[in-house]
């Protein structure tokens, strides 16, 4: 018998039970809502267009009748009709277009969130400093602790990385022209020497 609730016990704290006991209260809750936004709110709306396109009052006076059964005073006996309800279809394509809609921009704000904590940690991650950034810091003697001193230190270290790589490419501009031009004047030489031997 101790086995029997141990493994009970075991069973009813496991996180995926809990989180499925709240989606079902939380589901009752919800669909209480939708039910409510749908009655109180979206079918008196789509009434009113009915009764001025259909002249029915009601979404629950939008039949289609296969068979008609009256009563004694000529009036229809629902009980006893073969009808197609309308009414419960639009009702219940309003009620999931309702929930499909909640469920997306709730999913959509999730997806969202998420996003945005991703590029948080990933900023943050670029803030943290590894053992070869520490270790430089402390060669400079700077406290990592300083805030400000280490984003000074980073922001003058990537300035000169980017001097320096400015600096190579215009060294790398002024060898290829000086080159260019060299190359230009050797080919002119050549010419020159060639017209004269042969004039020789």
């Amino acid at each position: 018998m101790k086995k029997f609730f141990a493994e009970f016990k075991t069973f009813i704290s496991r996180g995926n039970v809990v989180d499925m006991a709240v989606g079902v209260i939380v589901g009752g809750a919800f669909t209480a809502i939708v039910n409510t936004l749908g009655n109180s709110i979206f079918k008196p709306v789509i009434n009113w267009l009915l009764s001025l396109v259909l002249g029915a009052d009601s979404l629950s006076e939008v039949y289609t009748f296969l068979h008609v059964a009256r009563l004694e005073d000529g009036s229809v006996d629902l009980a006893n009709s073969i009808y197609i309800d309308w009414g419960a279809f639009i009702n219940a394509v309003i009620n999931f277009l309702i929930i499909a809609l909640v469920l997306f921009l709730i999913v959509r704000t999730i997806n969202r969130v998420k996003a945005k904590n991703e590029e948080i940690r990933s900023e943050l991650k670029k803030m943290r400093l590894g053992k070869a950034e520490k270790k430089e810091l402390a060669e400079h003697g700077i406290d990592i602790k300083d805030k400000q001193a280490v984003n000074s230190y980073f922001a003058e270290k990537a300035a000169a990385a980017k001097a320096a790589e400015e600096e190579r490419i215009k060294a790398e501009k002024a060898a290829a022209e000086k080159n260019s031009v060299e190359g230009l004047l050797g080919q002119i030489k050549d010419l020159l020497e060639t017209k004269l031997k042969k004039e020789d």
